[in-house]
């Protein structure tokens, strides 16, 4: 495969979809090939048959291929399910009233991350917050800059070892390496937020099949990372329930005619909806999937906003709108009902909400210029935390500080 090019896989609960695409001058994303796959043998971010995995992706896999004419070797993975935790860490590094050099920052990262996690859980990311040299804080890039003591607030995200090792394996089976593990809910927001967004404050929801994942920036840094194993699936059981309809039925209905407002739609519009047992198809008001599918996306939103309220009282007591000033951004293939945005505000306290769609594509962009295909566009975008490379690796470079200040000493002696 030309070397140009990096492969974003998004491993869902609904769908496998796997993108090649290139990386232009102004941050433009070039997507030459698109594979999807329904996907069979996942449940909310997990491997539950191996094979069946294993068969999605080589599908998705083959169209992209065939599309881009190239072979894939190896691809950015994104990750999720309510085994991803996150938590806020700082460390320090004593610089000796000189200037910053990258070792530094590097050595300043490395006692960051340092902390004990559990035996089961593996460290996906390190993302730097802000730097302080001494009483100087909101440093960016401390590079260059001199003073005694440097600190380092530090967000990490850490996943479950076990159940991540299984969707390697499924990805290895097909004869793919992996660049880089990516927490899915960081890689949308890669591709749907500005800058100006991360520094007024916003929460991103990416809103898939299975889970939602909830990004929350603000002054600019990534502050929380979560996700919640409840999403529009649910949505889909109710309608398959109320309705007696086989799931796939359900979920078809649900793209076609579902919408969260009655005057999105025509008074007493009918629908057809399959029926199970090999009954005929039955039909209904369009009214009446509206009152199944809106009750249960508010109630989405209201676990959403819970845990926001969960994560800093602050946001309670004072609102989301006082932290949050950009809002919040709703994307991901749940996420594309109409009426969504009113039914959110009202739900967020008139917060402002937007549907967030993947910016600065072409090729074929039409395929996937949609909220469905924000994760596995910010794959393509998204570069790996630079200062996460192994403890060996830091000791090793300390190792060969250590030996040149010693030569440069022995010199200076004789």
């Amino acid at each position: 495969m030309e070397s140009s090019y990096t492969v974003g896989l998004d491993i869902g609960s609904s769908k496998i979809v796997l993108l090649i695409g290139e990386q232009l001058d102004n941050d433009i994303i070039n997507i030459v090939g698109v594979g999807e796959a329904a996907s069979k043998g996942v449940d909310k971010g997990s491997v539950s048959d191996l094979d069946s995995v294993v068969q999605s992706i080589l599908e998705a896999l083959a169209s992209a291929e065939k599309m881009a004419d190239c072979k894939v070797s190896s691809v950015n993975l994104s990750i999720s399910g309510s085994h991803i935790e996150s938590l806020n860490e700082a460390g320090t590094w004593a610089i000796e009233d000189r200037e910053v050099t990258a070792y530094d920052v590097e050595s300043v990262l490395h006692n960051a991350r340092s902390i004990k996690i559990r035996d089961d859980q593996r460290l996906l990311h390190v993302i730097p917050q802000e730097y302080s040299i001494d009483s100087q804080g909101r440093i960016h890039n401390p590079v260059g800059l001199s003073g005694v003591k440097l600190k380092a607030d530090v967000h990490l995200i850490t996943c479950h070892n076990d159940l991540v090792k299984n969707l390697e394996k499924a990805v290895e089976r097909c004869g793919l390496a992996i660049d880089q593990l990516t927490f899915s809910g960081l890689a949308s927001s890669v591709a749907i937020l500005s800058e100006d967004e991360k520094e007024l404050g916003v929460c991103v929801v990416d809103m898939g099949s299975g889970t939602m994942d909830i990004s929350v920036y603000i002054a600019g840094a990534l502050r929380h990372s979560s996700v919640l194993d409840y999403a529009g699936n649910s949505v889909t059981n109710d309608i398959a329930i109320a309705f007696s309809a086989p799931p796939t039925s359900a979920e078809e209905v649900k793209v076609k005619y579902g919408c969260l407002k009655c005057d999105n739609i025509t008074p007493n519009e009918i629908i057809e909806l399959p029926s199970v047992g090999g009954r005929p198809a039955r039909s209904l008001q369009r009214q009446m999937l509206v009152d199944v599918i809106e009750p249960r996306y508010s109630e989405l939103l209201g676990m959403i906003k819970k845990a926001l309220y969960k994560l800093d009282s602050t946001f309670a007591t004072e609102g989301l709108k006082q932290h949050l000033a950009a809002g919040i951004v709703l994307t991901g293939g749940a996420a594309q009902i109409g009426g969504l945005v009113e039914v959110a505000e009202k739900v967020f306290d008139n917060t402002p909400v937007r549907i967030g769609k993947p910016q600065n594509i072409q090729g074929l962009a039409s395929d996937v210029d949609t909220p469905s295909y924000s994760t596995v566009l910010g794959l393509l975008r998204y570069k790996k935390d630079e200062f996460t490379e192994s403890q060996e690796t830091v000791e090793e470079n300390r190792l060969s500080v250590l030996i040149n200040k010693l030569k440069s000493w022995i010199k200076k002696e004789y």
